[in-house]
């Protein structure tokens, strides 16, 4: 399409080329295929499942090999607002109700004060009314309350970062989600010199109000657990941001000019690929919990460190051989049955090949991204999550994949989404370097037809929009992937407020952290 010289510039200022901005416009237009399914991941064919000797194994190679000196880091997608948790609260404000009329707010009024922002949010009671939140309850003023908590004058939670957000009790006090992030990596990710590496992706607006979070807690997090915080900070790239389009597929314009928005958290592929460490740790910034309920998460951090550090080695020196020739018959069989048993990559057309081009194949197959992944048992309905998917050079590896990459009216797809038996909570730890230690260049491994569009609505106008490939989705397709099973106590997502109410996110009842 003719692109005026507004448009140009507009693309200069982004760092989008004109190619890729066709590109974009191309796949709105045509959509994305969907991915073909070999069978759902589950234990025993795709999802390991380990025993305590070898859980025990893996937190002695972690510790060991964290120890040794290695740098680790831990990295926390930390952009998303928390509009979303507070959905229901916004609703009951703008609704004819001045009472709460469903269960949803019921609970969260009748159990107020067991949420750790409660003294805060008293405090802005008594400012803007000279009433305590009781009072206020006593008086039937809920939706006073409810402003207090989500609207600019009062918390301004409806604004905020998840990350600010005050999620659990502590002695005296309460720690927001990203203190107890601290407080976590300190517990796993200390090197040997006592420095806790954490990168956190935010979004630009919130930037200083998360910096000026972390000059207040570091300090005082640190001295706690003996360690010293190296932190650091990234905002999505503006080159990431995609193209939205009208329904008829021409680009959709404000005030005249090319409209663009952020791409998902698949753009972050980009600040991962910035980042440089031999052990990274991805994990939500909605999944923590407090120290004494953080046991579990703690050990299978150290699991699935362990386990990525026993694999990469592995395949350390398997490069290291294929690079000096093509190995013997033998050696080959070895290798392939690692790919097989341990990365659970198959490809039928192996027993065609000769020597020199099974080499080729496994080598090419080995020197890629790693990821190990902490995989969830499901016990509710079944949907996005680890599959065994066929790839475009016709092999088959372990993929996570989202609900909307299976074609609903595939029946046989759909079965096998039925028969999913685990889900991925976002546990990873991921080693981006080669076997001679240099950097990836993780773009090169997006599969790019893994994006997916969604319709929004935009000053009343309904568009498409553009997501790129999930970071744990698309963004890491062409990794090699190890699939653990962890226990459902390591994942605590607070997706709406009242999920801070559960027992995870609560102090241990009759313990010295009670208040």
């Amino acid at each position: 399409m003719e692109l005026n010289e507004i448009d140009l510039e507009t693309l200069k200022n982004k760092g989008i080329s004109v190619e890729k901005f066709n590109e974009e416009l191309k796949m709105l237009a045509e959509g994305f295929p969907y991915l073909k399914i070999k069978a759902p991941a589950t234990v025993g064919n795709g999802i390991s499942r380990l025993s305590p000797d070898m859980e025990e194994k893996a937190v002695k190679c972690w510790d060991e090999y964290r120890d040794a000196g290695a740098v680790v880091m831990k990295m926390v997608p930390a952009s998303g607002a928390a509009s979303r948790m507070f959905k229901d609260i916004f609703s009951f404000i703008n609704g004819k109700k001045d009472k709460p009329d469903n269960d949803f707010i019921k609970k969260f009024f009748e159990e107020i004060e067991n949420f750790a922002f409660f003294p805060r949010l008293n405090f802005i009671c008594l400012t803007l009314y000279g009433l305590s939140v009781n009072s206020l309850i006593k008086e039937k003023r809920y939706k006073d309350i409810a402003k207090a908590l989500i609207e600019k004058n009062g918390l301004n939670y409806g604004k905020l970062p998840k990350a600010l957000l005050q999620f659990h009790k502590v002695i005296g006090t309460s720690r927001a989600s990203i203190e107890e992030h601290l407080a976590e990596g300190a517990q796993y990710a200390a090197g040997k010199d006592k420095t806790v590496r954490v990168h956190f992706t935010v979004s630009s607006e919130h930037l200083p109000l998360v910096q000026a979070k972390i000059e207040e807690a570091a300090g005082h997090i640190g001295n706690v657990y003996g360690v010293m915080f190296n932190i650091t900070y990234s905002v999505q790239k503006p080159s990431t941001d995609t193209v939205a389009a009208n329904m008829d597929g021409t680009p959709y314009r404000e005030q005249g000019e090319l409209f663009f928005r952020p791409g998902g958290h698949g753009a972050l592929i980009e600040n991962l690929n910035d980042l440089d460490a031999d052990v990274i740790f991805i994990k939500n910034i909605d999944n923590v919990v407090p120290d004494e309920r953080r046991e579990s998460t703690i050990r299978y951090k150290k699991i699935l460190g362990g386990i990525l550090v026993a694999t990469k080695q592995k395949i350390n020196e398997y490069c290291s051989r294929l690079e000096k020739g093509v190995p013997s018959s033998e050696e080959l069989s070895e290798m392939l049955a690692f790919l097989r048993q341990v990365l659970c990559v198959t490809n039928d057309s192996c027993d065609d090949m000769t020597d020199s081009e099974k080499a080729k194949y496994i080598y090419s197959k080995l020197n890629r991204p790693i990821r190990v992944c902490g995989m969830v048992k499901n016990e509710g309905e079944p949907g996005g999550g680890p599959y065994l998917t066929y790839n475009s050079d016709g092999t088959v590896s372990p993929q996570i994949l989202e609900s909307s990459q299976i074609d609903p009216k595939n029946k046989e797809a759909m079965k096998m989404m039925k028969e999913s038996t685990h889900f991925n909570p976002v546990d990873l730890a991921v080693s981006i370097k080669n076997y001679h230690g240099d950097k990836f260049n993780l773009p090169e491994f997006v599969d790019k037809a893994t994006g997916f569009i969604s319709i929004k609505s935009r000053e009343g106008f309904e568009i498409k929009a553009l997501e790129l490939p999930g970071l744990w989705n698309g963004s890491m397709s062409d990794w090699n992937t190890v699939l653990v099973e962890v226990p459902a106590s390591t994942f605590n997502p607070v997706k709406t407020v009242n999920d801070l109410l559960r027992e995870a996110h609560q102090p241990l009842k009759n313990s010295d952290n009670a208040n």
